[in-house]
């Protein structure tokens, strides 16, 4: 029991000091079907954030100036922006599901080093969301690393680092991450779970050696990344595979909301503690996109159906984390607007 004791306690020291911070899972339901959960926690509590409608057939470029890839997108999708500068979470019309977690050891190379074309960290998952329709798809593609990521500091000062998490209606799953300039991929259904720091390998081996333990027995209980990535992956296991809808998306959003962080927790020696901001549940099957933010008492959701995708429809947008947002199906709220600028440096 000592040595158990002492294993954990190291374990905490190593990894307590990480501040901003996201969790996802994908959850199976009883039908054979998808959902996929995610919290976005941040330690600027201001941190705006919107939801996008972008119609298929829109040409876009990679953002940072000379030397950008260009494409035209083959599919429509609703996406969640951070400080109108990138594109952090979304689904495209065909249920491929992207989510940007923060990852502070990310580190893409030198774009002064390549000739690849280059792509802003900010449009990285709105490239996938317009291009591709499987997670396969998606990952042949990018195992070519036929551009360079460039990343900047966001407006709140911190840098813009992350990986990237995506899945399909299959329940296929990948999580990229650009590790020492290098591009590392984790590909199949047993990536489920995904938080932030260290590194995806790294998470992978800190849950394994908790899974003898039990989580009906112990479960370390911090706000760091891995201690989150161990209770959100004891908790998914845990769930039933419901088959009644609404009963699935409760018990996602349970899931999320046991791995959240209160809102406005502070610790003088850990000035970069991250509270959980909103939570999303994206449901590929049927096309639906469920929004929680914590400062509102009820959920808002967009339902696919009811969004024209045709190219030459104008992109919309809606303010998210408003207290106007009363809850329900808000796909008729949003308004023409000019698209955001991906983040670049200045």
């Amino acid at each position: 029991m000592k040595r158990f004791c002492l294993s954990v306690a190291a374990l905490s020291l190593i990894f307590s000091s990480q501040g901003d911070a996201c969790t996802r899972v994908l959850y199976e339901t009883g039908n054979n079907t998808y959902l996929v959960g995610r919290n976005m926690d941040w330690s600027d509590t201001k941190m705006p954030s919107d939801f996008w409608i972008f119609p298929r057939g829109m040409a876009k470029d990679g953002g940072v100036g000379k030397g950008s890839i260009n494409w035209t997108s083959k599919y429509g999708s609703v996406i969640i922006s951070i400080y109108n500068a990138a594109t952090v979470d979304g689904m495209n019309e065909k249920g491929l599901v992207g989510n940007v977690l923060y990852l502070a050891e990310s580190e893409y190379g030198n774009p002064q080093e390549t000739s690849h074309p280059k792509l802003s960290l900010g449009a990285w998952l709105q490239y996938v969301l317009d291009n591709f329709e499987t997670v396969d798809e998606a990952v042949k593609a990018l195992e070519k690393e036929s551009f360079t990521i460039v990343t900047t500091v966001l407006p709140n000062g911190k840098a813009g680092d992350g990986h990237l998490s995506i899945s399909d209606n299959s329940g296929d799953s990948a999580i990229f991450e650009y590790l020492d300039g290098k591009l590392k991929i984790h590909h199949g259904k047993q990536y489920t779970v995904m938080t932030n720091s260290p590194p995806y390998d790294q998470q992978l081996a800190i849950n394994q050696y908790w899974v003898p333990i039990n989580g009906n027995n112990f479960l370390p209980g911090t706000i760091s990344a891995a201690d989150r990535f161990v209770r959100a992956s004891f908790n998914l296991v845990s769930s039933p595979k419901y088959t009644d809808e609404r009963a699935a998306i409760a018990s996602v959003f349970s899931q999320m909301r046991a791995v959240s962080v209160p809102l406005g927790m502070s610790d003088k020696d850990k000035p970069n503690i991250a509270s959980t901001l909103w939570r999303s549940i994206l449901d590929g099957q049927i096309k639906r996109y469920y929004f929680d933010s914590v400062i509102n008492p009820s959920v808002i959701w967009v339902d696919f159906d009811k969004v024209n995708f045709s190219a030459g429809q104008q992109p919309k947008t809606l303010a998210l984390n408003d207290p106007r947002n009363v809850g329900g199906e808000v796909s008729q709220q949003f308004k023409a607007a000019k698209p955001f600028k991906w983040l670049a440096p200045q």
